[in-house]
């Protein structure tokens, strides 16, 4: 594997952990004042509205492939589209940011499973070291430098729901590697919409019915705006890509990026205070990271 591939696989997923952290700030935010299965439908309805029109000539010219392949599709786009995402949106309504993160910190250990399971892969011994010091600085920023505070924090039903969540995210990761359909990212996305789409739509009208639809405001273009932009096109296609160079193992270790990134957008954008835990966490996180992405011997 060529240098440049890597290296652009792991700038993809670092771009893609910055949108995903504002997806989280998005999640709290909206808590409470917009529908979470309305945010996913409509996020994910208006990413394929713009993606549709550009992929469209490609779809037609690997139909044949996308035909043979279309269970695998459904299942990806099942697993991703219709379920990560929605999941993590209902977590938030009954769960505090910091437990949606802690939960989270677990998509490596599930990646970790499945590539085992379905694709006996066993991490590397720098893999192993990267991902202890990237767990140790996550865990810095998440407790303000007193880890031992983090026993005191309790769970609850959204917290449940978030680790169903994850376990969905790290079988995605794997299967999409194990299946590699052979089309360019963007017609495999537009492809795993056209399904994921559909599949989300019986549960938004019970919701719709239930609950109401999503209000008409400026707060609610801006989330959809955003989430189906950054937190789906842009993200989506370097995760799909990340995993397919790096392997979602180590792909995975980059969602400890999250944390990190929601708390310097919360510094920029919330006035929240910068301190030297911040720093020194971050520090190891990112030295882990390196170290989880080199080559190294199997364990």
């Amino acid at each position: 594997m060529s240098s440049a591939r890597r290296n652009g696989a792991i700038a993809g997923l670092v771009i893609c952990t910055l949108a995903w952290a504002g997806n989280a700030l998005v999640a709290r935010a909206s808590a409470g004042m917009l529908p979470p299965i309305g945010l996913s439908f409509w996020r994910w309805l208006t990413a394929l509205l713009l993606l549709l029109p550009f992929t469209l000539p490609s779809l037609y010219r690997y139909r044949d492939l996308l035909a043979v392949h279309w269970k695998q599709i459904a299942a990806l786009a099942a697993l991703s589209i219709s379920s990560y995402n929605t999941l993590l949106y209902l977590a938030a309504q009954s769960t505090t940011a910091i437990n949606i993160t802690l939960v989270n910190t677990g998509l490596p250990v599930a990646a970790f499973i499945w590539s085992v399971v379905l694709l006996r892969q066993w991490p590397t011994r720098l893999t192993l070291l990267g991902t202890l010091l990237s767990f140790l600085g996550l865990l810095s920023i998440l407790s303000g430098g007193k880890p031992w505070q983090l026993l005191q924090i309790g769970f609850n039903r959204g917290d449940l729901i978030m680790v169903l969540a994850v376990l969905t995210w790290g079988l995605y990761s794997v299967l999409l590697q194990r299946w590699s359909v052979p089309v360019p990212g963007f017609t495999l996305l537009a492809a795993m919409l056209l399904f994921g789409v559909p599949l989300l739509l019986p549960f938004y009208l019970w919701e719709l019915s239930s609950r109401g639809g999503m209000p008409w405001s400026l707060e609610a273009f801006g989330a959809i705006g955003y989430t189906a932009v950054m937190a789906s096109l842009v993200a989506y296609s370097a995760w799909n890509h990340g995993v397919r160079v790096l392997g979602p193992a180590t792909a995975s270790l980059f969602s400890y990026l999250m944390p990190i990134f929601a708390s310097l957008l919360g510094i920029l954008l919330l006035d929240e205070q910068l301190h030297a835990y911040h720093l020194a966490g971050g520090a190891l996180t990112f030295v882990g990271l390196l170290l989880a992405t080199r080559q190294g011997r199997k364990v």
